[in-house]
């Protein structure tokens, strides 16, 4: 099968790179990190009225009617510039969990809303932004409760314990798993996102930095390293866009799981690479580097470990019901 972006999605990723670029870039991430979210929220408003917040949404509910392929090409693109805040949240779980006031919020921007998963993502990204806050469980949503932030390994996230207020509302069965894996979707995108920009990073500093009278990059090994990371991010792509077209069928779980596991470690590689490529200057806080690497080591561990969703994958392989349970491991 061929992965081809159609001209609609090609150009709701450039938009996207303008919009971000426009509004400043790495400078909205730093300046979120700093406490500041006033460019963030700008931000945040200017890809509402874009239709970020409802492409999981469909046009007789006010959204764009958009497909998970739409939403993994434009978390992509939010991986690949860093930006701050409960975009997985807003945008990709809770447009179908939560009520129509809710949703309305949502769509036109005027609500940040954020939430926990217990056993997946146990504390609420960046609620004191937020104007909202949910926990959700298997059958239910709760309003929730935000406690005072935690920092997290990325300075550009603050994460705080959420505590269930009122009464949950019920939802249909299967209805949180696929809320939970269009989040997952949407969490490897912008790790194979920043894993892109990161190697593009490391690319671009290769070819300036000299050694020995010598560009780094002209250095066999140096060349070896950075294909073996534009190998993985090549390699994740198709398993992050079979799982956008898996996504609600029967082999969905299976192909998310796999996706977040092949984003995620190729993401890693491409952290570490990119910060042996940069040296010391790599590690340095004034570096745009770190926003990167920071952001790939806290998304590893959200929406999911990779042990989780290897676990997953095997139970889903072997499973009884699994059309793929009477093939030999061997």
């Amino acid at each position: 099968m061929k992965f081809v972006l159609s001209e609609e999605q090609q150009l709701l990723a450039g938009a996207l790179n303008e919009i971000i670029e426009s509004a400043g870039g790495t400078k909205v991430a730093r300046t979120w990190a700093e406490g500041n979210t006033g460019p963030g929220l700008a931000l945040w408003n200017q890809l509402a009225e874009l239709g970020l917040f409802g492409l999981c949404v469909a046009e007789d509910d006010g959204g764009t009617g958009g497909t998970a392929v739409d939403l993994a090409v434009a978390f992509e693109r939010l991986g690949y510039h860093a930006v701050p805040g409960p975009y997985i949240e807003s945008a990709a779980l809770l447009p179908g969990l939560v009520d129509s006031s809710v949703l309305a919020g949502i769509l036109d921007g005027t609500l940040v809303a954020t939430a926990a998963v217990p056993g997946l993502v146990p504390y609420g990204l960046d609620a004191a932004a937020s104007s909202r806050c949910f926990i959700l469980g298997s059958t239910s949503l709760s309003e929730a409760a935000a406690g005072p932030g935690t920092a997290s390994v990325d300075r550009t996230r603050t994460l705080s314990e959420l505590t269930a207020v009122g009464e949950p509302a019920p939802l249909e069965p299967g209805q949180s798993a696929l809320a939970v894996d269009h989040a997952t979707l949407a969490c490897s995108a912008m790790l194979l996102g920043a894993g892109e920009r990161l190697l593009e990073e490391a690319v671009s500093y290769a070819k300036m930095r000299e050694q020995f009278g010598r560009a780094i990059g002209e250095y066999q090994a140096l060349k070896h390293q950075l294909a073996d990371v534009r190998i993985a991010l090549t390699f994740a792509r198709p398993l992050m866009n079979g799982a956008a077209l898996d996504l609600g069928g029967p082999d969905g779980a299976r192909s998310v799981s796999a996706a977040k596991v092949a984003a995620g470690d190729a993401a890693t590689l491409a952290a570490r690479v990119a910060l042996q490529v940069h040296g010391a200057i790599g590690y340095t806080e004034e570096h745009d580097l770190g926003l990167w690497i920071t952001r790939v080591r806290a998304l590893l561990g959200v929406w999911g470990t990779p042990r989780h969703h290897r676990s997953r994958i095997a139970s889903l392989l072997l499973s009884p019901a699994s059309p793929s349970a009477e093939l030999s491991p061997c």
